[in-house]
C-alpha cells in the first residue's frame, strides 16, 4: 500500500520536457522556448509583457522570499521558514538513501529575520529563578516537541529521548491527552521560535554596551570623491536611532600615511585631532575614555566633528594607506568592549602591517592549480587579525571604494571571519552612488543587532551538522562565533547521518540557538526549532524539495569550493549534482506503473490558476521516452538556477570575463544574503516600463504599488523601441532602446539626461511634470522596499539594500555588464537555456 501511494504521488508530481531532434550539439531549437520553466510571474510572448502585472503568491517563487516547499510550515510548533528553512522537508531514514539524494540536505538560517508588520514578534520568556529548561544530556532547549510523563513531573527530550526532571516551579498537571494544561499559555511549548532571557551563568562578562567605531581612509581618493561627506551625513542622521540609547559608545580614527586620532571628550567644545606618524608600533596618544566616548554625553562634540569631517582633508594629496596599523590602533581601543567597526577604504593598503601588492590581474594563474589563491587573502595578517577580533567580539563591516584593483579578497577576510559584510563601490560616483552609500550606512547602524553572539545548531540522534557556510569564525567543532549578528545575515548548514539507519524514528529535530547580548544590555537566547519527517521513500524526498533553499545552499557550497579550487571545477560540481539528481529521478519514475499528469516544453505556458501548465494524460511505456527530460514539480527550476549560478558574477568565466575585485564582491554578497535575495541575484527581474497597463506604477488604497509582469532574461525580450528596468537585488538598470521615441525618453529621464555626454554618469531624477516618470519612480521605490504584490516588503525592517538606478542607452558604454544578466542567452561564459536543457537531458540519459 505504501509503495502504491508513493507511486501515485510520484505520478502526480512528475513533469517532463520534450526534447526535439535539434541540430548540432543541441541548440535552443531543440526545445520549445516558450515552455521552458521559469519563476512564476515571468511571461513569454508579445502583449503579455505590458498587459499584465505581477501579483499574489505566484510571484513569490522566483523572487521575494521564494515559494516555500516541503510542508514543514504546516507542522504545529515549527519555526517559520523565514528563520529556519530546510532544503528538503524530509530526512532520509538511512545513509544508503541519503547517498542517492544528490542535492544538498541542509538548511538556510536567518535567526534575526525581521517580523512582518501585523505579525507577533518572537515571544520573550523569562524563567526567573527556576533557570532555563533544557536537556541535561544533549542540551536541547525545551520546545513544543518535548513530551511530559509521570503526571507532569518529568519530560522526555525530543532529540535524545532522555527523561528529565521537572522543577517544582515549572510543574503543571497534564490533561487527558498527556499534554500540559498550560501549553497554550507557554510560548516555549507552543511556538517554534522563542527568546529566553539568559541567567548570569550564560555570561562570561557583564553585557557590553553597543559600540560603533569608524575607521576611515582619509587619503586623496576618499577626500575628493565626496565619500567623507556622505559618511558624515549618514552617521549624523543615525545619532538619535543608534541601538543602546544612553549606553552606546562611539569613536573615530582616520588614516592615510599617518594615524589621526579624534578626541571626543564630553568636556570639549570642539573635537581635537592628534596625528601619529608611528605606524610600525601604533599606540594610543590619549586615554581610552577620550577616544571612545558615550554617544549621548558627547553628542555635541561628535556633531562638531561630523560637521568638520568633509573638509578636514580637502587639500590632501596623500595617496598612501596605513590601514593595517590603523586596525591595530583600533584594536587597542575597542578590544575591551568589542563592538562593530565600519571600515571605509578607498585604495590598496600600502604602508605597514597588511600591506598588499598587485596580484589579481595576473592571467597566468587562471586555469591552473593556483587559480584559487587570487580569491583568498594573500597576507596571513588579515586572517590572524580577524581571529583576534573575533575573540575580542569585534565585527568588521568593510566599505571599499576603488576604480582600480585593491585586493578585495584580502580586505574582505576581516568581514568573513568576524560576521561582517563587504560593500563594494567600483569607481564611486557621488551623484549615482551617494544615496546608496548613505542608505547602507544608515541600515547598518540601525538594524537589529545581536552583540557578542555565538550560534549552535543541534540535531536529534543519528544526525549531525557536517558543514557551515557564511560569515563567522568556528570556535569549536560546532560553535559559530559571530561578534555582531544582524537581521539581514543568512547562514547555511549541511546535514549528514551519523548512524547507518535512523531506527524507530518518524521525526528528526533540529534546533538553532543564538546566544547574544541585546542592544538594551540583556543576555538572551533566541531558539528556533524544527520537526522534520523521516522518510524511507526517495519519491517523498523529491516531492518535499524546496527549490529556493536548495539553490541558496548550492550557491554557498560552490562559493566555498572556489576558495580551494578552479572556477571550472566549481561550475562542474553544481552541474554534476543537478545531473545526478535528475538521473536518479528518471530511474525512479521508470518504475512507475502509470503517469497521469505531465507538463512539457511543448505545452502551453503556465497560467495564474495553474502555474505548472495544463495536465496531459498519456499512456506510459515501461521506460520513459529518450527525448524527454523528466523532473519533479518541486525541481522544475533546477536547470535554470543551475545555469544562472554558473553564469553568476562570482563563478562565471575566468580572467577575461570578470575582474578579481568584482568577483570577490559578488561572492561576499551571495554568501550572506537571504533566500529571496539569492534567487533575485541569480535570476533578476526584467520589466518593460514604457508601455505599462494603467494599474502599474500606481499605489492602491493600502499603498501597495503594482508592477508589470516580468520577462524572460533573454535579449529577445528587449525591444529597441522600449524602455526596460532590470532588478538584480543589488542595483537597478534602466535601459533605453536606441529606437525609443525621443519624446518618450525625455518623459522617462528628462531632456538634460539625454543631452549629457555620458548618460551612465547621470542620476535618475524623474522629470517633475511627467506622469510616466512618476509611475516608474513608484515602481523603483516598490522594488527597493519590496512593497508590491508578491514582494517581500512585508518583512518590515526597511530596505536591506538601497538599489541605485543606473541609466543605460542601447549601444552606450557599460552595456556589456547589463547583458551578462541575460542568463538565458548563449554567451562566452556558457550555453543558452534551451541548449543547456538539451545538454542536461543527454547527460541524464548516460548510464
Amino acid at each position: 500500500m505504501a509503495q502504491a501511494a508513493a507511486a501515485q504521488a510520484l505520478a502526480e508530481d512528475l513533469q517532463s520536457l520534450a526534447i526535439g531532434a535539434g541540430p548540432g550539439a543541441g541548440g535552443a531549437d531543440a526545445v520549445d522556448y516558450s515552455a521552458l520553466p521559469r519563476p512564476a510571474g515571468v511571461v513569454v510572448g508579445g502583449e503579455d509583457f505590458a498587459g499584465g502585472a505581477d501579483g499574489g503568491e505566484e510571484a513569490l517563487e522566483g523572487w521575494g522570499e521564494g515559494l516555500v516547499a516541503g510542508g514543514l510550515a504546516e507542522i504545529e510548533g515549527n519555526a517559520h521558514p523565514r528563520y529556519f528553512r530546510m532544503t528538503c522537508g524530509a530526512i532520509p531514514d538511512s545513509q544508503s538513501l541519503r547517498s542517492r539524494w544528490h542535492l544538498p540536505l541542509g538548511a538556510v538560517l536567518q535567526p534575526l529575520a525581521p517580523t512582518p508588520p501585523g505579525e507577533e514578534e518572537v515571544p520573550v520568556v523569562n524563567f526567573g529563578s527556576s533557570g532555563i529548561i533544557r536537556c541535561r544530556r544533549c542540551r536541547t532547549y525545551v520546545n513544543p516537541f518535548v513530551t511530559f510523563t509521570d503526571g507532569g513531573r518529568r519530560w522526555r527530550c525530543n532529540s535524545c529521548n532522555l527523561l528529565n526532571e521537572v522543577s517544582h516551579e515549572y510543574f503543571c498537571n497534564l490533561d487527558s491527552t498527556g499534554r500540559r494544561t498550560d501549553w497554550h499559555q507557554r510560548p516555549e511549548l507552543s511556538r517554534g521560535s522563542v527568546e529566553f532571557v539568559a541567567p548570569v551563568e550564560y555570561m562570561v562578562r557583564p553585557p557590553m554596551p553597543p559600540t560603533f567605531f569608524f575607521l576611515i581612509d582619509a587619503s586623496v581618493n576618499n577626500a575628493r570623491s565626496g565619500v567623507l561627506q556622505v559618511i558624515s551625513d549618514a552617521i549624523r542622521a543615525c545619532l538619535d536611532s543608534l541601538p543602546g540609547d544612553s549606553r552606546t559608545r562611539i569613536g573615530f580614527l582616520l588614516f592615510d600615511s599617518s594615524l589621526h586620532f579624534v578626541s571626543l571628550k564630553a568636556s570639549l567644545t570642539q573635537p581635537h585631532v592628534l596625528v601619529s606618524a608611528d605606524i610600525d608600533d601604533p599606540f594610543l596618544p590619549l586615554p581610552e575614555d577620550e577616544l571612545l566616548v558615550n554617544a549621548h554625553e558627547s553628542r555635541h562634540v561628535v556633531e562638531a566633528f561630523l560637521d568638520a569631517l568633509p573638509n578636514l582633508f580637502a587639500t590632501s594629496t596623500n595617496v598612501e594607506s596605513a590601514m593595517g596599523p590603523a586596525l591595530k590602533a583600533m584594536s587597542l581601543l575597542v578590544s575591551q568592549l568589542g563592538g562593530k567597526v565600519l571600515l571605509f577604504q578607498s585604495t590598496m593598503p600600502s604602508l605597514g602591517a597588511g600591506r598588499l601588492r598587485l596580484r589579481g590581474d595576473d592571467p597566468r594563474l587562471y586555469g591552473t592549480d593556483r587559480e584559487h589563491t587570487v580569491r583568498c587573502s594573500e597576507d596571513a595578517f588579515y586572517k590572524s587579525t580577524a581571529a583576534e577580533f573575533s575573540r575580542a567580539q569585534i565585527c568588521v563591516d568593510t566599505f571599499v571604494f576603488s576604480s582600480k584593483y585593491c585586493d578585495l579578497a584580502s580586505l574582505g577576510t576581516l568581514a568573513r571571519y568576524t560576521g561582517g559584510q563587504v560593500y563594494h563601490y567600483s569607481g564611486f560616483h557621488l551623484a549615482n552612488d551617494g544615496d546608496k552609500l548613505r542608505s547602507q550606512i544608515v541600515r547598518n547602524l540601525t538594524r537589529e543587532t545581536a552583540w557578542e553572539s555565538v550560534m549552535r545548531i543541534r540535531c536529534s540522534k543519528g544526525l549531525k551538522i557536517a558543514t557551515f557556510h557564511g560569515h563567522f569564525f568556528i570556535r569549536s567543532s560546532d560553535l559559530l562565533a559571530i561578534p555582531a549578528a544582524d537581521a539581514d545575515k543568512g547562514y547555511a548548514v549541511q546535514i549528514s547521518h551519523e548512524e547507518a539507519v535512523l531506527a524507530n524514528q518518524t521525526m528528526a529535530y533540529l534546533q538553532c540557538a543564538l546566544l547574544y547580548t541585546s542592544s538594551c544590555g540583556e543576555r538572551r537566547i533566541r531558539v528556533h526549532t524544527l520537526a522534520v519527517p523521516i522518510v524511507r521513500d526517495m519519491a517523498e524526498l523529491y516531492r518535499r524539495c524546496d527549490m529556493g533553499a536548495t539553490a541558496t545552499v548550492l550557491a554557498k557550497i560552490a562559493l566555498d569550493k572556489s576558495l580551494t579550487s578552479r572556477l571550472e571545477e566549481c561550475r562542474q560540481l553544481i552541474q554534476n549534482k543537478t545531473t545526478l539528481a535528475l538521473r536518479e529521478y528518471r530511474i525512479l519514475t521508470a518504475g512507475s506503473a502509470a503517469l497521469s499528469r505531465t507538463s512539457g516544453y511543448g505545452m502551453p505556458p503556465p497560467s495564474p490558476s495553474n502555474p505548472y501548465g495544463p495536465p496531459q494524460s498519456h499512456l506510459h511505456q515501461p521506460n520513459l521516452p529518450q527525448q524527454r527530460l523528466v523532473f519533479p514539480e518541486s525541481l522544475r527550476l533546477l536547470p535554470l538556477y543551475t545555469l544562472a549560478l554558473c553564469k553568476s558574477p562570482a563563478l562565471r568565466g575566468g580572467f577575461q570575463e570578470m575582474g578579481a575585485d568584482a568577483r570577490a564582491a559578488a561572492a561576499f554578497e551571495l554568501m550572506v544574503v537571504s533566500v529571496g535575495r539569492t534567487l533575485r541575484m541569480l535570476y533578476p527581474r526584467l520589466i518593460r516600463v514604457d508601455a505599462m497597463p494603467a494599474q502599474c506604477g500606481v499605489a492602491d488604497e493600502s499603498g501597495i504599488v503594482t508592477i508589470p509582469r516580468a520577462m524572460p532574461l533573454a535579449t529577445s525580450s528587449l525591444d529597441p523601441q522600449g524602455a526596460f528596468l532590470l532588478d538584480d537585488s543589488t542595483g537597478l538598470t534602466l535601459w533605453l532602446g536606441g529606437a525609443l521615441p525621443a519624446g518618450t525618453a525625455a518623459q522617462i529621464v528628462g531632456q538634460d539626461a539625454l543631452n549629457a555626454p555620458d548618460i551612465n554618469q547621470v542620476p535618475f531624477i524623474p522629470p517633475p511634470d511627467s506622469p510616466l516618470a512618476a509611475r516608474i519612480s513608484a515602481i523603483v521605490d516598490a522594488l527597493r522596499s519590496g512593497d508590491f504584490p508578491g514582494g517581500n516588503g512585508s518583512r518590515g525592517g526597511g530596505e536591506v539594500c538601497h538599489q541605485a538606478v543606473q541609466l543605460l542607452r542601447q549601444g552606450g558604454s557599460g552595456e556589456l555588464a547589463f547583458y551578462h544578466s541575460f542568463v538565458e542567452d548563449r554567451s562566452a561564459t556558457g550555453m543558452g537555456y534551451g541548449e543547456f536543457v538539451v545538454h542536461l537531458a543527454r547527460q541524464v540519459q548516460v548510464k
